[in-house]
């Protein structure tokens, strides 16, 4: 046997056995969650518990003066902003915000492979996101908004986290860096299915974790899987012969106006200012 198969037959039998242990939200994160589910929650308290946390509550001010929710006014307030975002918005940016916390490592060799999955992690959604932008601006309502869609590009490879815990704990046989790449690349999908599972997310943010990296299955249009799939194709992380050519049926769809659509000087601009909201 391989050492590639070795780990595999160990996460996919752990997968099999329900013993693999899934990464748990941080607290801050479950928290919020739970208050914006609470139907006699209200804003201020909601701003009270954001107020503990000096990153977040940076983060959700930078994002509720940003061009893609602000209206033209700045807030100076944590209510403001709250009252500006609102509590759908907040519960899927403090998931995703605290997604980043999940990512550390003791070993040098596996933060450093953990911080390249990050990295290509937030650059996918970016795209994703600008992608979206760009189709939401040419409609007065679609079905695919903004705090979602940042939410399923954050998560869309969250089982790539296990298998570099679980490499982590036999390195001298799991520590080489092609193998840990080809080994995320080949069964990180159905670990990040059974986490969504876990955390309690519906079948729409499954599917992106189940087919981005495929072209088999076809949801109903548009949806946040597509948009994570264009930018995947993109930016080399789905194999395909021709870029291209691979997008352009969703030029057909009407979700990107060409197949060399990120050429264009504004999806650029679009893009550097979203990647900003990450930095």
């Amino acid at each position: 046997m391989t050492v590639q198969n070795a780990l595999l037959t160990i996460l996919v039998e752990k997968i099999r056995t329900d013993t693999l242990v899934l990464p748990s939200l941080p607290e801050v994160a479950l928290k919020i969650r739970q208050l914006a589910e609470d139907p006699d929650v209200n804003l201020n308290k909601m701003a009270e518990m954001i107020s503990h946390d000096p990153a977040l509550s940076a983060r959700i001010m930078k994002i509720a003066n940003s061009a893609f929710v602000g209206r033209g006014i700045h807030v100076n307030t944590l209510h403001q902003a709250t009252t500006r975002i609102g509590l759908r918005y907040i519960k899927n940016v403090v998931t995703a915000m605290a997604m980043e916390q999940l990512f550390v490592s003791k070993s040098v060799v596996i933060k450093k492979q953990m911080d390249k999955v990050w990295a290509q992690t937030l650059e996918l959604t970016a795209f994703a996101l600008t992608v979206m932008q760009e189709y939401n601006s040419n409609f007065k309502y679609t079905d695919v908004n903004f705090d979602t869609m940042t939410l399923a590009g954050l998560l869309h490879n969250i089982g790539a986290l296990p298998i570099l815990t679980e490499a982590e704990k036999q390195l001298d046989l799991f520590g080489n860096e092609q193998f840990i790449n080809d080994t995320i690349a080949s069964i990180s999908s159905p670990i990040s299915v059974n986490i969504m599972r876990s955390w309690g997310f519906g079948e729409e943010m499954i599917q992106v974790a189940e087919h981005w990296q495929t072209t088999e299955f076809e949801p109903k249009h548009p949806s946040y899987l597509d948009f994570i799939r264009i930018a995947a194709i993109k930016l080399g992380r789905v194999a395909v012969e021709d870029a291209d050519a691979a997008v352009a049926p969703y030029v057909e769809l009407g979700l990107i106006k060409s197949t060399q659509f990120e050429r264009s000087p504004d999806f650029v601009a679009l893009n550097n200012d979203i990647k900003q909201l990450f930095a």
